[in-house]
């Protein structure tokens, strides 16, 4: 049965989305007014969100960086902090650059930097191994201009590629196994674990990326991943092993911790086997 407008007016949904813990209340008010349609509809988000549902599910879409990146059910709501990730790459993606986002969940990092460029000039490619995932990035992708791909890391793309790419995005998942039950209920109950689980200590995904990274880098691009600062140090360990030169980027405001490790360029060939 629909909701009466008395149960969908501004007030009446502060007082149920506080009730329910969201500390935000109001603006999350604001954006399920602004996104119902009838008032059965907007009760109907509200109900989602009071039982714990990410507002950007109960949406269909999240603020990147100024994009309105569609969010499916079940998809790795991207978070605020991995703006600035982007802002890292942007100095990188020159005009015609070719760019991959891998672990690419709804696409929102190759969208955003394929906005950030110069014209919207890159070549933009993206990869995921969970099927939810593409589904919604090849809305977001397609939207830049992109093609997205559905398998495990660098399997699925394009051999052409080898050797190409400019910008490698890497939203790897780095949370440590036993950590993902500590995660919010937000995470851990209504995102897909694939994007959450990083093995044991957090970085088991990034080993692969960093692994094979360099037979996809083109001298002198790099790879951007996102960390927590107390994987940091084993992070660039990592970023080192595997032949790429580990920088270190941090933003105190965003909580936010970012490796950029870089191809050396052709007089300084990767070891053998990446």
């Amino acid at each position: 049965m629909s909701a009466s407008p008395s149960l969908v007016t501004f007030s009446a949904v502060v007082t149920r989305l506080r009730a329910a813990g969201c500390v935000f209340a109001e603006d999350e008010a604001r954006l399920i007014l602004s996104a119902g349609h009838v008032p059965a509809e907007i009760d109907a988000m509200v109900d989602r969100r009071a039982a714990g549902l990410p507002l950007e599910h109960v949406l269909g879409w999240a603020d990147f960086r100024g994009l309105r990146i569609s969010i499916d059910a079940g998809v790795f709501v991207p978070r605020r902090r991995t703006e600035f990730l982007v802002e890292q790459a942007v100095p990188l993606a020159r005009y015609g650059a070719v760019v991959v986002d891998l672990c690419c969940g709804s696409g929102a990092l190759g969208a955003a930097l394929a906005s950030a460029s110069a014209s919207g000039g890159v070549e933009l490619y993206a990869a995921d191994i969970d099927p939810v995932a593409v589904r919604c990035a090849r809305r977001n992708v397609a939207a830049a201009g992109g093609t997205v791909y559905e398998g495990d890391l660098y399997e699925p793309l394009p051999a052409a590629l080898r050797g190409r790419v400019d910008v490698l995005l890497a939203n790897v998942p780095y949370v440590p196994t036993e950590e993902v039950g500590l995660l919010p209920p937000e995470a851990r109950v209504h995102e897909a674990r694939v994007a959450l689980d990083g093995g044991a200590d957090g970085l088991d995904v990034l080993r692969r990326v960093t692994a094979g990274a360099g037979g996809w880098l083109t001298p002198g691009g790099s790879l951007l991943f996102e960390t927590s600062g107390r994987q940091a140090s084993t992070a660039m360990g990592i970023v080192a092993e595997g032949g790429l030169e580990p920088r270190l980027a941090e933003s105190d405001s965003l909580d936010a911790t970012v490796i950029i490790g870089t191809r050396p360029s052709a007089s300084q060939p990767v070891p053998d086997g990446l």
